[in-house]
């Protein structure tokens, strides 16, 4: 896997990622994780369309609304850009896989913390994907995050195992809005430092 720069200078009073620097490209074994590309919206929207997924998420609603998609695609884009939120689709097209297998994020909540989010289409659940498209991320730290923090909703074990199985610590349990639920839902916190 080729070295990825962390950033060298960072305002940690800042809530924004260091810039990109280029294309980034993270490889894993049949992974590479890439930067969104406006092409991906048609399997994302497939992909969230589904209920299950939706409701293992935060933020993507149910029924997904006419170009839901293309929005996310456009609004992760830009917060890359920003550096608030930064995106890699999961794309497993080099391993003869789908082109887009799902998405991870980091978004620096506090000095050095960055939380990570992921999801996976339903068609991959159950595989590695998101084991293995989440370790590669840690491993690389493109964004030169101190520590890592992410949630699993309590109904959803299979998140919650990929977390473990990526070094997280359980924190504690919280709640958090889902939209597609139209409510709060209990969760488990975790927590893990880089290194």
């Amino acid at each position: 896997m080729p070295a990825l720069r962390p950033a060298t200078s960072r305002n940690d009073n800042d809530d924004r990622l260091p810039p990109a620097e280029g294309d980034e490209l993270i490889r894993t074994e049949r992974l590479v994780l890439r930067p969104l590309r406006r092409s991906d919206a048609g399997l994302i929207a497939l992909y969230t369309g589904d209920k299950r997924l939706a409701d293992g998420t935060r933020s993507i609603p149910h029924p997904l609304p006419p170009g839901a998609a293309e929005a996310y695609v456009a609004r992760l884009q830009a917060e890359g850009r920003e550096g608030r939120t930064v995106a890699w689709a999961i794309d497993g097209s080099e391993a003869q896989l789908a082109e887009l297998l799902g998405v991870v994020t980091l978004s620096r909540v506090a000095p050095g913390q960055c939380e990570l989010e992921f999801w996976i289409g339903p068609g991959f659940w159950n595989t590695g994907f998101a084991t293995e498209a989440v370790e590669g991320l840690i491993r690389a730290n493109p964004r030169g995050c101190v520590s890592f923090v992410a949630e699993a909703f309590q109904d959803n074990p299979g998140s919650a195992r990929v977390l473990t199985n990526c070094g997280f610590e359980y924190l504690g349990d919280a709640e958090s809005w889902s939209v597609a639920r139209n409510a709060r839902v209990p969760t488990w916190t975790y927590a893990r430092p880089t290194g």
